[in-house]
């Protein structure tokens, strides 16, 4: 299993592939990042699956480059309400959203911020609820359905 990249790895690794497209997608990669750190300063920037991924309290969003698009993929995306109607992606998905950016687009700031910001409420309200649900008991240490002994004393 691979060790995660270092969060500050991960950033020289962000601030790197924006250099490297050099193009629209490049600056466009770098205000959706600097919006997403503004909706949510505590946000944590990770390099998986060779892209960028923003977390906090679990993946919030990813942020991949094609050649006609920048990809925000929205991993809970799906149980986010979306006014403003910024996703226009993986819309027939059960779980995951995404906003394709393409040349020329405007982004619209302050919508975008809200669903950053209600993606990392999801996920600290999901991560909440999973810490006070009761455990369900360990299973014994006897193997299921193997003859019990009987002391005799």
């Amino acid at each position: 299993m691979k060790k995660p990249v270092p969060v500050e790895s991960a950033s020289a690794l962000i601030d790197e592939k924006i250099m490297e497209l050099g193009d629209w997608r490049g600056k466009t990669l770098a205000k959706v990042r600097q919006l997403i750190h503004a909706a949510d300063p505590e946000i944590v920037e990770e390099w998986k699956w060779g892209t960028p991924v923003w977390s906090h309290g679990g993946i919030v969003c990813t942020g991949e480059t094609y050649k006609a698009a920048v990809k925000m993929t929205f991993l809970k995306g799906a149980a986010l309400e979306d006014p403003s109607g910024l996703f226009n992606s993986s819309l027939d998905g059960n779980v995951r959203r995404a906003i394709d950016i393409h040349e020329g687009d405007k982004i619209d700031e302050a919508a975008l911020k809200a669903l950053i910001r209600a993606a990392v409420a999801l996920n600290l309200e999901s991560k909440s609820k999973s810490k006070s649900k009761p455990k369900p008991p360990r299973a014994s240490s006897k193997r299921a359905g193997s003859p019990q002994r009987k002391s005799r004393t």
